[in-house]
């Protein structure tokens, strides 16, 4: 089974989604098809032995829209660019053309003679209408015949089903001196088109945070070629290794490394923080940031969607795959909803003749019936709030990698986080350095037996042991080997002595000598250190005093946690006495120290058992079991390979403030779904008797049913509105 993303023009609503997917997955062949409505495309999961991409383009074009190729991109949006001006020319001229057969259907009795008298003649009527329901609402009717031709109905098909059932009974009523209703087959096309237009200028702006995204990235670059000269490329034709030239106020074209100048770097696309960022040489830039003062060049180390700038994009896209619980009963409503409204109208025609005797308002009920109900706003009532929710977090370096996180982020009870790195700063730094025994371990000596061990280890601790500053000659190390939640050991390379680098539990396993080490644990209980003994051989060298400094907003991001009405827990391999530190510090009373990385999943699994709906905060990929187990994982990104990140949602800016906005979001978000849904289905409960019983026209019907999809994703646009 391969995986394919088309582009298709020519959806203007969720039925058009619909049909698409239940035409793709007719083929045996095809496994899966999602249709995304607002993102005009179609990801389908086929299986390439029996059906070839052709095929599946076929299939899409036959239901009668039309696959758009990667190249052609720019050219489907000046194509949809000038659709959009025929539509609004089309509801300007169809308004215009209706407003003569309304007043006339008024006011034709009253001023006879009059020119309102003239414009009141039947044939007058018949060709106003005439033009504005077969040549301005064409589109209606196609659409609906190709529907019917796949065995399939739409939207377009109760359209153009009432409106043509409006104009023909006129035309059999012309010769037959039955009361005619043309001004009805008219103004309801041109009231739906009217509501064409607004939902289409409405979803244009729900669309506009990912546009602007989108819009970001740029399609060339300059590369230093193999004569060491400049040339523009196309993106497509860059390689990993390649060198690219970067001038002030150019965006990077791609993920790469400094290798020559330096800089200050606009992330404000990456993190959604305006304060740009020093880059100097060896240092990674990423695609669609701009540099603003220096020329730079890189390597490139990532390309095409292997970028960071094209991993966001790609998380926003996905998102929309989710439907929520109600949402698919909301499909399931949907797929049966033009059959049995096109029932109930047969049977409102028959029960009204039967009841009234009037054939004319028998007629009038049954089409209202048929323009009033909505299945679209059924249809996008999930997918809108999701584009904008993913597209404003993105906005603000937040990735909803998938769309359930809208929905877990509703049950949180408890947020545990991973302390070091998310709470604190991540770079513990040396506080103090204290010997066993001056005389035969100086500092130097104990700091070069811990740096000859630390080089090896990427630990935030070895870190920080390797970027104290002494000029110290580091002995060569044999058996390196580094114990998860322990330390570091090793053997010198000259004398073959062990040396070790770790907590007390590490000198416990090795058998170490301990009583000067219990002294000190003793000494530093209560306070903020991470302490890290040095061993050489079966004695204790001395102790590296390490600490880590708290973020500054990382109280405000708890006291907000709090009001939302959610348990803090902070979790830590580090000591006791240091994690009580920063909890102390933060005002949260539950912590968990001495918990080793792959003992954390555990502890969340414990909290769970309690009927608590955990979040867990952390390291998106040291802490990946932990993250996979709460319900719902937020991951501080700690790379910049996004695609690599556990979790259910990526903070690319490790800030925990944003983890409490994510929150909010996802809040709000989901709010805005069940008040979509809820709206779609009492609208309809509503309107459909409502026109049974003749208590709405058909053009009331019309103009209820484009402004009910106005309000779904008018309600959507609230998100835009969530304050930081």
């Amino acid at each position: 089974m391969i995986s394919t993303k088309l582009n298709i023009a020519g959806m203007h609503c969720a039925s058009c989604a619909s049909n698409i997917k239940i035409a793709l997955e007719k083929e045996k062949a095809v496994k899966s098809a999602t249709v995304n409505f607002a993102l005009k495309n179609a990801e389908v999961v086929y299986d390439e032995k029996n059906l070839t991409l052709d095929q599946i383009k076929d299939i899409i074009q036959k239901t009668g829209y039309t696959v758009i190729e990667n190249n052609e991109i720019e050219k489907s949006e000046i194509l949809a660019a000038k659709a959009d001006a025929a539509l609004k020319l089309k509801t300007i001229l169809a308004l215009i053309l209706s407003a003569p057969l309304i007043v006339s259907m008024f006011w034709m009795y009253k001023i006879p003679g009059s020119f309102l008298g003239v414009m009141s003649t039947h044939w007058l009527h018949h060709n106003l209408a005439f033009i504005v329901v077969f040549i301005l609402g064409w589109q209606f009717h196609a659409n609906a015949w190709r529907a019917l031709m796949n065995k399939q109905s739409d939207m377009d098909t109760l359209i153009s089903v009432g409106t043509l059932s409006a104009y023909f009974f006129s035309v059999y009523a012309m010769f037959t001196g039955g009361d005619i209703y043309f001004e009805g087959a008219a103004t309801i096309t041109a009231l739906i088109l009217l509501g064409r237009y607004m939902e289409l200028k409405t979803k244009n702006r729900s669309m506009s945070a990912l546009k602007k995204l989108m819009e970001l990235g740029v399609k060339s670059a300059t590369i230093i070629n193999e004569n060491g000269k400049e040339e523009k490329r196309d993106l497509k034709e860059i390689n990993i290794g390649d060198t690219l030239l970067i001038r002030p106020g150019d965006k990077i074209p791609l993920d790469g490394i400094i290798t020559s100048g330096s800089t200050t770097i606009d992330e404000s696309m990456l993190t959604g923080e305006a304060i740009p960022v020093t880059k100097e040489n060896g240092q990674e830039v990423f695609a669609a940031t701009i540099n603003l003062d220096g020329i730079i060049k890189i390597k490139v180390n990532k390309n095409g969607e292997d970028t960071v700038y094209s991993q966001i994009i790609k998380s926003v896209e996905d998102a929309q795959k989710y439907k929520a619980p109600i949402q698919k009963l909301a499909d399931k409503i949907a797929a049966i909803f033009v059959p049995v409204v096109i029932v109930i109208a047969a049977l409102t025609f028959i029960f009204t003749w039967l009841v009234v005797g009037d054939v004319g308002v028998a007629v009038l009920r049954a089409i209202s019936v048929l323009i009033i109900s909505c299945p679209c706003a059924l249809g996008i009532a999930t997918p809108i709030a999701i584009l904008v929710g993913s597209s404003v977090g993105a906005k603000n370096g937040i990735l909803i990698k998938n769309g359930e996180s809208f929905e877990k982020a509703q049950n949180i009870t408890t947020a545990v986080f991973d302390k070091t790195g998310t709470l604190t700063l991540g770079k513990p730094e040396i506080k103090e350095i204290i010997s066993t025994n001056d005389s035969i371990y100086s500092n130097d000596k104990i700091l070069k037996l811990a740096k000859s061990l630390a080089k090896n280890s990427s630990h935030p601790l070895s870190q920080a042991i390797n970027n104290y500053e002494a000029k110290i000659e580091l002995a060569e190390i044999d058996n390196f080997l580094e114990i998860s939640g322990h330390g570091l050991t090793g053997t010198c390379k000259t004398h073959g002595t062990q040396i070790l680098l770790g907590n007390y539990k590490l000198l416990k396993e090795k058998s170490v000598s301990r009583e000067w080490a219990k002294t000190l644990v003793e000494k530093y209980k209560e306070s903020e250190y991470t302490i890290l003994f040095v061993g050489h051989g079966i004695e204790i060298a001395g102790a590296i005093l390490l600490a880590d400094k708290i973020k500054e907003n990382s109280r405000a991001a708890l006291d907000a946690i709090k009001n939302l009405g959610i348990r803090s827990v902070i979790i830590s391999g580090d000591n006791k006495n240091s994690v009580a530190t920063v909890a102390n510090n933060l005002g949260v009373t539950d912590y968990l120290a001495e918990v080793l990385p792959n003992k954390k999943q555990a502890e969340v699994k414990k909290i769970q058992s309690q009927n608590e709906k955990v979040l867990f905060a952390g390291d998106g990929i040291n802490d990946a079991p932990a993250l996979v187990q709460a319900d719902l994982g937020i991951a501080m990104a700690s790379g910049t390979d996004i695609a690599k990140e556990a979790g259910d949602i990526v903070i690319l800016k490790n800030d925990p403030e944003k983890i409490v906005f994510a929150i909010r979001l996802s809040r709000l978000t989901f709010s805005i779904i069940k008040q979509n849904l809820f709206w779609a289905f009492f609208y309809n409960t509503i309107a459909i008797p409502f026109a049974v019983f003749g208590l709405v026209s058909p053009m009331v019907a019309a103009l209820a049913m484009g402004l009910s999809d106005v309000t779904v994703i008018g309600n959507a646009l609230r998100i835009y509105r969530i304050r930081k």
